[in-house]
């Protein structure tokens, strides 16, 4: 197995849901702190919606492991930002059996 090249500075963010005072929330995002990672693409899709269309691509983006449980270890509903880039977690699986990197599987959304 080939040594990733973690390349690529990015936020690992965490959603934060707040009572608007009209029943309902507001969802904020607040910075978990920062790693360095490798994204590859994979084929992207387009999707139509009511008045937007989305470009989504899957994305698999490999960064060093962090005990299960710590601040820093990514988990689904989360994000990794770069710059405006987002690429939403949706799944989080260990990459070798040492356990020192991690593959998230992420989406990017693109409306265009």
């Amino acid at each position: 197995m080939d040594t990733p090249r973690l390349n690529r500075r990015l936020v690992l963010e965490a959603p934060v849901v707040a009572p608007d005072g009209a029943g309902g929330f507001t969802e904020t995002w607040t910075a978990q702190g920062v790693v360095w990672a490798e994204l590859r693409p994979g084929t992207g899709r387009e999707s139509f919606g009511d008045a937007v269309t989305l470009a989504r691509v899957p994305f698999r983006i490999t960064l060093r492991a962090a005990p299960p449980g710590a601040p820093s270890r990514p988990e689904p509903g989360q994000r990794l930002r770069e710059g405006t880039r987002i690429f939403t977690i949706l799944a989080v699986a260990e990459r070798d059996p040492e356990g020192q990197y991690l593959t998230c599987f992420a989406r990017e959304e693109v409306a265009a």
